[in-house]
């Protein structure tokens, strides 16, 4: 049975493929290549993240996957199309979606750092600073629909 646009499973492999604006100019060359060491360098982040408890996964996926999109095709399909990064990708592509399991992860490892930065003697101001900061973003985490 082949699926269409409107049945609420499909999913496009490239969601930005029809767009409402003119056609984008093609990059020069020099941009195309700095977007792509970029994306590179960002997926290389996110893929550290994966292992690394504190270092973000979600947002350099995210970066590496729009600039792949404005230099490199086959990278960005790569992305879309992984079995850690797709869904991920998909999710925020319809509507800013997160996980529950990302919103916990992302909790507890923030928590834990935050537990660190006050219990290893860091500067009061800047546990303070952190902790204030990991907090809004763990708000605005949580207010963010979930697929």
């Amino acid at each position: 049975m082949a699926t269409t646009p409107r049945d609420p499973d499909h999913v496009d492999a490239n969601p930005h493929a029809a767009t409402d604006g003119p056609p984008l100019r093609p990059l020069p060359w020099p941009v195309r290549w700095l977007l792509l060491a970029f994306a590179v360098l960002c997926l290389v982040m996110g893929i550290i993240g994966v292992i690394v408890p504190g270092l973000p996964t979600t947002v350099f996926i995210l970066m590496a996957a729009w600039a792949a999109a404005r230099s490199s095709p086959r990278l960005y399909q790569w992305l879309w199309n992984h079995r850690l990064f797709g869904p991920l990708l998909r999710n925020w592509a319809q509507g800013g979606k997160v996980s529950r399991r990302a919103k916990w992860s992302a909790a507890i490892f923030m928590t834990a750092s935050a537990a660190v930065l006050w219990m290893g003697g860091a500067r009061t101001w800047v546990a303070a600073v952190a902790s204030a900061c990991m907090a809004c973003v763990l708000v605005w985490l949580w207010l963010r629909p979930e697929p």
